[in-house]
């Protein structure tokens, strides 16, 4: 799936400030991608008819160890694919596999402006806890970026070690 997911990327590298890359990833680095961030956190891929519609991949969010039991999660969904629930479908999926493997919080961060993102994670449950002003220079400009984040579990037990 490297080469399609690639490409359901490459848009939002080079037509947009959605991701903060400047380089489109080639079909072998963005493999290893999905290898590493497959088997540290989870990588998955909606299809319909052998096409891929997106995906949705989890990876770490800080590298100190107390930060171990927290996680960034992304996700892309080929335009042709919006608006018919797979980011939700994805997302659903993905958070079971984290929580699954111990994750206690994910992340999402959110280059603004972009309505569409802000309102997804909303809708699957993120809640906003701030906003980096002017983090990123793409497309001649400063960006902000706001972040977002979802308790996967609650309570004040100690986590379990990470499956």
């Amino acid at each position: 799936d490297a080469a399609q997911i690639r490409d359901i990327y490459e848009p939002f590298v080079t037509d947009s400030h959605v991701s903060f890359e400047e380089v489109v990833p080639d079909e072998p680095a963005m493999r290893e991608r999905i290898e590493h961030y497959g088997k540290s956190h989870a990588w998955l891929v909606a299809e319909e008819d052998g096409r891929v519609l997106g995906y949705a991949y989890g990876c770490p969010h800080r590298t100190r160890p107390a930060y171990r039991w927290s996680a960034e999660v992304a996700i892309y969904v080929h335009p042709d694919a919006r608006g018919r629930g797979v980011a939700k479908s994805l997302y659903g999926a993905l958070f079971e596999r984290l929580r699954g493997r111990g994750y206690h919080s994910l992340f999402a961060g959110v280059a603004l402006p972009n309505d569409a993102s802000i309102a997804l994670h909303r809708s699957v449950g993120f809640e906003p806890v701030g906003v980096f002003r002017r983090i990123g220079f793409k497309n001649g400009r400063w960006c902000d970026t706001s972040w977002w984040q979802l308790q996967l579990t609650t309570g004040d037990d100690p986590p379990a070690e990470l499956v």
